[in-house]
């Protein structure tokens, strides 16, 4: 967004929402400064600057939400990293922009792999967000992608294997009804995202990251039958994490350099396939998702 289209929209909801719409324009503004500082002061290590067979992405997963859970499964830990990027599609592009990705399986939940990648520069490139959304909870299933993940291996068996989850980015598939929180305070059909109604005191901070928590437990025990599903050394991380109020800033925007939404796990763990497992076959045969409805309901519209 240009200056000259932040006026003209900021004096149009001024103009309709009075002090509420100068602060939401105030925000947008300081969001925009952070953003310029993230493009001049950049850090993080690429994931294919380390070695694995099989690299599992945990999205907007921050390092302090893995710690909460470490005790409850034995294949991740505490040790962390910097990630390259704080959006996805900033870290989709500055992951694999360098990168021969010829040998490399990518199976995705993350609808901006058609926007900054090409399917012809992947060994496979499996977009799940097109045919496995699950309309209730309005995003992809993490079983979806381990079973993907676990016919990638078992039929193609690329050097490299991408298993990109959506969660436990918002939406919460855990649904905040079961503790007796409204479902619509963590989102609703005007695809207003927790981050922004935590930001407007619309929700708290313990009601949202307990849900968050839940959501990177129910990945987690996906993730687990992933790895007793495939071979190899694993490794678990996160392509950003998300911020709850620091620095005055709220979910994931791209380009902030921000330490809390950069930090995010890095634990190393091994996979072997034990042949109990057999992956459920995801189609759709009503077509393909709207991505641009799927975009919205994740928050980014």
């Amino acid at each position: 967004m240009t200056l000259g289209d932040w006026v003209e929209e900021s004096t149009s909801r001024v103009r309709t929402d009075g002090i509420s719409g100068a602060r939401e324009s105030l925000y947008e503004f300081y969001v925009g400064l952070c953003r310029n500082a993230g493009r001049r002061v950049n850090y993080g290590t690429n994931v294919f600057e380390e070695s694995w067979d099989v690299l599992v992405i945990l999205d907007a997963c921050r390092w302090d939400l893995m710690q909460e859970v470490v005790s409850n499964y034995d294949f991740i830990d505490e040790t962390m990293t910097y990630s390259v990027a704080s959006s996805s599609e900033e870290w989709m592009e500055k992951t694999f922009r360098k990168v021969d990705t010829s040998n490399v399986g990518y199976v995705t939940a993350n609808p901006f792999s058609r926007q900054k990648l090409d399917p012809n520069d992947f060994f496979l490139l499996d977009e799940v967000w097109e045919y496995a959304v699950d309309d209730e909870v309005r995003t992809v299933p993490a079983d979806a992608v381990t079973d993907r993940t676990i016919r990638a291996h078992r039929e193609l068996n690329p050097d490299c294997l991408v298993a990109h989850y959506m969660q436990p980015h918002y939406p919460f598939v855990p649904n905040p009804m079961d503790e007796g929180l409204p479902l619509e305070d963590f989102g609703g059909s005007d695809h207003e995202d927790v981050w922004d109604k935590l930001r407007r005191g619309k929700v708290s901070r313990e009601e949202v990251w307990e849900n968050y928590r839940a959501n990177l437990e129910y990945v987690l025990d996906s993730v687990e039958t992933l790895l007793r599903s495939v071979d190899g050394s694993v490794v678990i991380t996160a392509d950003h994490g998300n911020l709850l109020g620091e620095f005055g800033l709220y979910g994931h925007p791209d380009y902030v350099p921000v330490p809390a939404l950069k930090r995010v796990p890095w634990c190393r763990t091994t996979a072997e396939d034990d042949g109990t497992y057999e992956p459920v076959e995801w189609t759709n045969e009503s077509g393909a998702n709207d991505r641009e409805e799927l975009l919205r309901d994740l928050g980014y519209k």
